[in-house]
C-alpha cells in the first residue's frame, strides 16, 4: 500500500485547484501591495533598523517551531553584527545562533543567488557549527545516509504513531536534483506566491538532512518571498505567524503527506498564513516609521552610545510597551552604567526634549519617550 505522498505514480507533479486557490492569492496579493506601498518611503538606516527586527523575530521564531528557545539579546547581537549595527551592550552570540543568522541573511539578501547543492549543504553546516544537536551528534554537510527510515513519531513503546517519513535516504541526491531544478524553472511557470508554499512543501518532504530541514524550509520560503517581491528586506515575520498556527501547520503538513498530489489544501493554508502575517506586520511597521519620525526630529541631538541604545529600546517597546516607564534603576541596568551617570544622562535627555517625566513623582520618579514628536498614523 502506498502511504505516503512520495510514493505516488507521478510524484513529484503537484496539483491544486486553481479556482479555489484564485481568491486566496488576489487577498494575499492585496494586502502585499498595501504592505509595501505604506514601507515604500522608508530610508536605509531605517530600513536596516526594520531588518534588525525582522531577522531577530525570524531565527527566533523559526527555532521555537522546532522546541528551541533561543536568548533574544544573543540573537540581536548577531543580526546587528552581519548588519553593520551597534552592538553596545549586546552579550556576544554563540556560534549556532551566528550560523542561523548567516543563514537567513544568505537567503533574502543573496535571493537572486542560484540555489544549489553546496550551497544548501552550507546552511545546514552552519546550523549545527559544533557537529551535534544538544547532546546528539548530527551529520553536517551532507545529505542523510543513514538507512534507517527518517520518521516522525509520537506515542510510547508498541503505540507509535507515525505522523510523517520522509523519502529514502538512498533517493535523496536524486530527489534533490530534481528539487533544484524545480526552483530555477518555476520562477518562470508559477505565480510567485504559489511557488512559495510548493516548495516549502516539496523540501519538507524530501527531508535531504539528518536535522535542520525545518529551519532551512523556513530559510527557502523566505527566499523565494524576497524573489517574489524582488525586495531583499522582509516587513513581516512569516515564522511568527507559523508559531501562532503550528499545530494547523503540523496538522496539515501530515494530512497532504499521507493524500495524493493534490496539494489544494495545504496551499490554501499556507496563502492564509502569509495573509495573516502580512496583517500582523502593521504593528511592527507602525514602530518603524515611529523610529523614523522620531530621529528625523532628535536627529541633531549629540547622544552617547548608552543613551541610544536605551532610546532605541524605548522605541522598540512602543506607545506603553515599557512597563512602568523608564526609572534611573532601570537605566543603570541597560546601560551598564553607574547610577550616578545614569542620573546625569536620564536628566540630559529631558533636557534635549528626547524624554519625558511621567506625572507619578518621589521615589517612583519614571520617563518616558517624547512620543508626541514620532506618532505616526499607520492605517
Amino acid at each position: 500500500m502506498k502511504k505516503w505522498i512520495w510514493q505516488k505514480e507521478r510524484w513529484p507533479h503537484f496539483t491544486w485547484a486553481a479556482d479555489t486557490l484564485l481568491p486566496l492569492i488576489s487577498r494575499a496579493r492585496l494586502e502585499q501591495g498595501k504592505l509595501l506601498a505604506k514601507v515604500n518611503g522608508i530610508g536605509f538606516e531605517l530600513s536596516r533598523e526594520a531588518d534588525a527586527d525582522i531577522l531577530t523575530e525570524e531565527a527566533m521564531k523559526t527555532s521555537e517551531i522546532e522546541g528551541e528557545v533561543l536568548n533574544r539579546e544573543s540573537v540581536r547581537s548577531s543580526v546587528a553584527k552581519h548588519l553593520g549595527l551597534s552592538t553596545f551592550g549586546l552579550p556576544e552570540p554563540g556560534r549556532a545562533v551566528d550560523g542561523l543568522v548567516d543563514v537567513l541573511i544568505d537567503a533574502t539578501k543573496n535571493y537572486s543567488k542560484p540555489l544549489t547543492a553546496e550551497r544548501l549543504k552550507s546552511w545546514q553546516a552552519a546550523l549545527f557549527p559544533t557537529g551535534r544537536s544538544g547532546l546528539f551528534p548530527v551529520q553536517t554537510g551532507e545529505w542523510r545516509t543513514s538507512e534507517e527510515p527518517m520518521q516522525v513519531v509520537s506515542g510510547g513503546m508498541g503505540q507509535e504513531r507515525v505522523h510523517f517519513e520522509a523519502v529514502p535516504s538512498r533517493s535523496v541526491d536524486k530527489e534533490m536534483q530534481q528539487f533544484l531544478a524545480w526552483w530555477e524553472l518555476s520562477k518562470s511557470q508559477e505565480d510567485g506566491l504559489v511557488r512559495t508554499g510548493i516548495a516549502h512543501f516539496y523540501f519538507v518532504t524530501i527531508h535531504p538532512f539528518e536535522d535542520g530541514n525545518g529551519r532551512i524550509a523556513r530559510a527557502l520560503t523566505d527566499m523565494a518571498l524576497a524573489q517574489d517581491e524582488k525586495i531583499p528586506t522582509r516587513f513581516y515575520s512569516l515564522s511568527s505567524q507559523i508559531m501562532k498556527e503550528r499545530k494547523q501547520y503540523y496538522d496539515i503538513l501530515e494530512q497532504c503527506q499521507k493524500g495524493d498530489l493534490d496539494i489544494t489544501a495545504w496551499l490554501s493554508w499556507f496563502l492564509g498564513c502569509y495573509t495573516r502575517a502580512l496583517d500582523g506586520a502593521v504593528k511592527l511597521v507602525a514602530k518603524v516609521l515611529a523610529k523614523a519620525t522620531f530621529w528625523q526630529h532628535f536627529g541633531h541631538a549629540s547622544l552617547n552610545e548608552r543613551q541610544r541604545k536605551v532610546v532605541n529600546l524605548l522605541l522598540t517597546a512602543g506607545i506603553g510597551g515599557f512597563e512602568r516607564g523608564l526609572t534611573t534603576r532601570k537605566y543603570v541596568s541597560i546601560a551598564k552604567a553607574s547610577r550616578a551617570t545614569a542620573f546625569r544622562e536620564i536628566d540630559d535627555l529631558v533636557k534635549k526634549g528626547l524624554l519625558v517625566q511621567n506625572p507619578t513623582k518621589g521615589r517612583s520618579t519614571s520617563y518616558d519617550l517624547n512620543w508626541a514628536v514620532c506618532l505616526h498614523p499607520f492605517n
